[in-house]
């Protein structure tokens, strides 16, 4: 379903199982955000279903049970479409479209959606453009069902229209698929081009992470006084947005705000979007944000740790940061969130408290990465010289007979490489 059709549906009746008693409140804010989902994409919400399941139906994804009761709704309020908070099989949405006659979508298609609509750059296009063809390309046969089949007099079976239209977009969308990876490959090598100039530069990075909608353009605006776009929306901005930012003690730093997680991200989009997220993989610190004031707060960060653990960024050194403080309504999510991430500190980022203690994290944890040092090395170890330069921060460099004097920031992870070139 392409975003003009979807839209032009208005209304949602969205449905979620769980498997038990326990599970019924998870359900409800699972529906919750499914809801703002909607919200961010135009569509109202009319009713939310909750549903308690034994096991899942192969077919029809619910029991028969559970449909006739759907129907009921569907027949009285008349969605315009009806979205399963879980991906339902290409099987199951034909099956379901059938029963209830109206379009059937699941929360996979919202997402990629949702992104298509706000992706800014080109970049973010072309990614959403990858992850909407992937997600499509087992689901043709159900957008060419109105073309009949055909068979010889013979008996023996002739492809009919809409098996031969099938074939040829497959070829079509495999050839698009080539032609987007190659155009992401390029973009791609320029975004590498960009990292590797930062990275001479010296400047020491930091990338804000979260899920979605925790506040981290909040965060970038207050601490640099930037304009980047704040909704109160879920995926307000899905391009990185890198700001310079000096410390107390003129330490200049790069603050880069990365695209939110979110529950249940679809695999297509985190694979579509892995060269955006890298921005957190290529960095010095995460910046980990974390909106305390959700009810489920302790289960976002969660979901945010995974998908950092799915790009290898998860061994990096991490400051959580607990924003919306101020609204937070259960004293016990800060104390259970400060028992499980030791380098935490409390902010609202809205109101602009507690960046004291934010900052005076930072610069801690900058000491504790890197040192400086005067070193002097032969000019036959030039290359050493032109990693330190690449990786590390020169303050002064002179040149004198056959050695290069250096007073250089480096990472601590070298310190083993110039041990034996330190000056005292």
């Amino acid at each position: 379903m392409s975003e003009t059709e979807l839209k032009k549906l208005k209304t949602a009746l969205l449905v979620s199982i769980y498997t038990s008693g326990k599970g019924k409140n998870d359900c409800e804010e699972y529906l919750n955000e499914l809801e703002r989902l909607c919200d961010t994409f135009g569509l109202k919400a009319v009713a939310k279903f909750p549903c308690s399941i034994k096991k899942l139906d192969a077919a029809i994804y619910l029991g028969q049970g559970k449909l006739d009761e759907i129907l009921l709704t569907v027949q009285e309020l008349d969605p315009g479409v009806i979205i399963f908070d879980d991906e339902i099989t290409p099987h199951q949405q034909r099956n379901l479209e059938k029963f209830f006659k109206k379009a059937v979508i699941d929360r996979t298609e919202l997402i990629i959606e949702v992104f298509a609509q706000r992706a800014q750059t080109k970049e973010a296009r072309l990614q959403v453009e990858l992850a909407k063809i992937k997600y499509q390309f087992p689901r043709l046969k159900r957008l060419w069902t109105h073309l009949s089949r055909q068979s010889s007099s013979g008996g023996a079976h002739v492809k009919g229209e809409g098996e031969k239209q099938i074939e040829l977009d497959r070829r079509l969308l495999k050839l698009k698929v080539t032609q987007l990876k190659k155009e992401l490959d390029d973009v791609k090598s320029q975004r590498e081009t960009q990292r590797v100039a930062r990275q001479r530069s010296g400047i020491p990075t930091f990338a804000i992470v979260g899920y979605t909608n925790a506040g981290k353009s909040t965060l970038l605006n207050a601490l640099t006084q930037s304009e980047v776009l704040v909704e109160d929306k879920l995926f307000a901005t899905l391009d990185t947005t890198t700001r310079k930012y000096i410390l107390p003690n003129k330490q200049e730093i790069l603050l880069v705000d990365t695209v939110g997680f979110i529950r249940k991200i679809p695999h297509t989009l985190l694979a579509a979007f892995k060269s955006t997220l890298e921005e957190a993989v290529h960095t010095e610190i995460l910046l980990h944000l974390i909106d305390v004031s959700h009810p489920m707060a302790e289960e976002q960060a969660e979901e945010t740790m995974k998908v950092l653990k799915e790009l290898k960024a998860d061994d990096h050194p991490i400051i959580t940061v607990l924003n919306k403080i101020d609204q937070c309504e259960d004293p016990m999510i800060p104390r259970r969130l400060r028992l499980k991430y030791p380098k935490l500190v409390q902010i609202s980022a809205l109101h602009k408290t507690g960046f004291e203690d934010l900052i005076e994290i930072m610069m801690q944890q900058l000491s504790e990465l890197r040192k400086t040092f005067k070193l002097r090395i032969p000019q036959s170890q030039y290359a050493l010289v032109s990693e330190l330069m690449r990786e590390g921060r020169v303050i002064t460099l002179e040149y004198e007979e056959d050695d290069v004097h250096m007073f250089v920031e480096i990472p601590k992870i070298l310190e083993y490489k110039v041990e034996k070139y330190i000056l005292a």
